[in-house]
């Protein structure tokens, strides 16, 4: 973990950089740069996750498509004001980046789940790292459902404090006996969860009739503890995607 101060919010990710740096803000003569890492799954797709990085952790130059790098600092929100009302975004805000990797594995389009799963636990350094770490506290009611395949799902939204009496909010989504749990949880709750990072692709639809494909970020939920007095309870899921 890069320092003390991410012990509330931590999230690393490693993958293969999708887009070159666009120049985003400048605070203090310190520029401020967004591009798009693609971080591979075990099934072969992948998630592509916004990252926000300063001139100061490397040349601009350096960033080329196609490069890997791997990614430690916070995942962050900020609200978008645009013509259609304000937007929550979200980013990976980097605090420490490194370049390449050791070795690879091609994974081709007809290696199964398993053949993967087995590779990368053979070869550790190889996989994607895709980590999240936070410790917030439920500032809206959970919305538990349930698929027309009868999966449990539950939506929680997190606000994870940070320094200058600013917060985070961060959408997470659980699974299985953990979206039960989550779904039974109330507004002012201290949780810490541990996930990943995923992008969801969806399409909104406009009054005019447009319809424009969109993509949502949120934090798929593997680990869930309820911190109250120093009682803890932890969930686990093995049913996360």
């Amino acid at each position: 973990m890069v320092n003390s101060q991410c012990e509330s919010n931590y999230a690393t990710i490693s993958g293969t950089i999708a887009s070159v740096p666009t120049f985003s803000h400048e605070v203090y003569g310190e520029g401020f740069y967004s591009l798009y890492v693609d971080v591979k799954r075990l099934s072969n797709s992948f998630d592509r996750i916004p990252v926000m990085v300063s001139d100061r952790l490397a040349g601009i130059d350096e960033f080329e498509i196609g490069e890997y790098i791997t990614v430690e600092g916070q995942f962050r929100s900020y609200n978008s004001v645009g013509e259609n009302g304000s937007k929550l975004m979200l980013m990976v805000f980097a605090r420490e980046i490194s370049f390449g990797r050791e070795s690879a594995i091609d994974f081709s389009e007809d290696t199964s789940d398993e053949d993967t799963e087995k590779l990368t636990e053979e070869n550790p350094e190889v996989q994607d790292k895709n980590t999240v770490i936070l410790n917030g506290y439920i500032c809206k009611p959970p919305i538990y459902r349930t698929t027309p395949f009868n999966r449990e799902i539950a939506d929680i939204l997190l606000a994870v404090n940070r320094s200058y009496n600013k917060s985070d909010y961060i959408p997470c989504i659980s699974w299985g006996r953990n979206a039960r749990y989550c779904g039974k949880r109330k507004v002012g709750e201290n949780v810490k969860v541990t996930g990943r990072i995923q992008s969801r692709t969806y399409q909104k639809k406009y009054e005019d009739g447009t319809v424009v494909d969109k993509v949502a970020y949120e934090v798929s939920v593997t680990r869930l503890e309820l911190i109250n007095a120093g009682d803890r309870v932890a969930v686990g899921n093995s049913d996360a995607q």
